[in-house]
């Protein structure tokens, strides 16, 4: 297992060193300076079109609304990644990380804007609304249906499969951690036990369909992230005296001004790109599957919506979760995973602020196995939509939640970063060809907008875009709010 581990970890360094984070930054910076900087230009915008209204689908029921869409994507991203990925960032690149975590939030931005976007102009109908995605993008917009199917494979064994076993795990260590506290007995028996609760109330949900999930998502993942956050401001009000000095502490080490036992500079910046992209999700191709689902008039509404979701998760519940960690003063070099959270709140705030994070952990972890888990069926069915297919997969995922569970921290996590890159490698190399249809529609929402009206946007006026499966007939000049479908 050892020498498993050791090898996905050196695996790990050289793609990521030499491949994708190189490739992530030269087109995000790209796509911000082709783009006017649209993920802060349009800051305003992003939250005025999140309230738009869904329309009703073919089986009668209302559509995806942008909303609802938002809270899906978030339910994948709010969770493991803010609360055990930032505090492992920590551990293993110093304060430093979470300046690299916060700077590429702002940066890649602007490839949530643009994998989005593509995401709703090539979705298609489906019962229910819509469904779309990378793979939908690369098979209608750039023609290659081997690209499309590579993509829905990997997807689907990252989220799914692996990233439900990070789920799992997080939320296994968490109660056994508040368990133990209370003196009761821990051990595999107890891991067990919660994979088996896991795996019913999972699959009570994903047997019920895109709406339960979207339903759930909006009911759980705006309330238990504002307790969560509430509670970092109240650590970090406690300690306000000290807020400057970590602040100064977290830029000094970004830049290597002050060394760790980790390596210095290059952990602090591997470990927050890293963490911070498992964390927001940008450029990885996973939330425009989400995004694709929403019912709205021009595709660069969902766009600005999913760019507002890196920001949420990166700039405000990462950042608590970074304060709370460093306020504890941590020792760096150790990889412990939620307990460092817990423990940094428990002595900030009493040992009841364990079993506080406890259920948070728990109730983002399962939204995150919900948001995973329809990345995964959105792409099965970009493959295979036979009803066999389907439930042979959402056993397959209750299977991995179980896993999960008890799996080796180290092990499961070295596992997500592999697949992770491999994922957004092929996103990202899909996207630097389609890029510039992006910036059409962005030009031609805020064309719209200067004329003081409510984007709507229709195919027929753009003959050049070729695949569109949605967005009116291709004669249609004129467009209306009917053109979404």
């Amino acid at each position: 297992m050892d020498a498993l581990n050791d090898g996905i970890v050196t695996l790990n360094n050289a793609f990521w060193t030499f491949l994708l984070i190189p490739l992530l930054l030269v087109l995000a910076v790209y796509f911000t300076v082709r783009s006017g900087v649209v993920q802060l230009r349009l800051l305003p915008e992003m939250f005025r079109v999140i309230r738009s209204q869904p329309g009703i689908a073919p089986d009668g029921k209302k559509e995806i609304s942008s909303f609802q869409a938002f809270a899906i994507s978030a339910a994948a991203r709010v969770g493991t990644g803010n609360i055990v990925g930032v505090a492992v960032a920590i551990t293993l690149g110093g304060p430093g990380a979470v300046f690299w975590m916060w700077l590429m939030a702002m940066v890649v931005g602007a490839a949530s804007f643009v994998e989005s976007t593509l995401a709703q102009l090539y979705k298609v109908p489906v019962s229910t609304g819509f469904r779309g995605g990378p793979a939908y993008y690369m098979l209608h917009g750039l023609k290659q249906r081997w690209m499309g199917v590579l993509f829905a494979v990997v997807i689907t064994v990252t989220f799914a499969f692996v990233f439900n076993s990070v789920q799992a795990n997080s939320i296994a260590d968490s109660i056994v951690e508040s368990a133990d506290s209370l003196g009761f007995a821990t051990g595999r028996g107890l891991e067990v036990g919660i994979g088996a609760v896991l795996v019913l109330i999972t699959g009570l949900v994903i047997f019920g369909g895109v709406r339960r999930i979207a339903h759930v998502a909006q009911a759980l993942v705006p309330f238990m992230a504002i307790v969560y956050i509430l509670l970092g401001l109240v650590v970090i009000g406690m300690n306000i005296d000290r807020v400057p000095a970590i602040v100064s502490d977290i830029v000094a080490s970004a830049f290597g001004f002050k060394e760790f036992v980790t390596g210095g500079l290059i952990a602090a910046i591997m470990n927050g790109m890293r963490r911070g992209m498992f964390s927001n999700e940008a450029g990885m191709g996973s939330a425009p599957n989400a995004g694709a689902t929403a019912s709205v008039t021009h595709p660069v509404k969902q766009g600005l919506v999913q760019t507002l979701g890196v920001y949420f998760d990166t700039l405000l519940v990462c950042s608590v979760t970074a304060f709370i960690v460093l306020l504890s003063d941590p020792t760096y070099g150790e990889d412990v995973g939620i307990a460092m959270t817990q423990g940094a709140l428990a002595a900030n705030l009493g040992t009841w602020s364990v079993h506080a994070l406890t259920i948070i952990m728990f109730l983002l972890s399962f939204t995150s196995v919900l948001g995973n888990y329809y990345y995964g069926e959105s792409n099965l069915a970009f493959l295979s939509a036979k009803p066999g297919v389907m439930t042979g997969y959402r056993l397959l995922v209750l299977a991995m939640v179980f896993i999960g569970s008890f799996a080796p921290l180290q092990l499961v996590w070295n596992m997500a970063d592999v697949s992770m890159g491999v994922m957004a490698t092929i996103n990202l190399i899909a996207l630097a060809p389609l890029c510039g249809i992006a910036f059409i529609l962005l030009k031609d929402y805020t064309d719209q907008r200067r004329q003081g009206i409510d984007p709507v946007f229709s195919r027929g006026n753009y003959p050049q875009l070729t695949g569109v499966q949605c967005w009116g007939s291709e004669s249609d000049e004129h467009g209306s709010p009917a053109a979404r479908s």
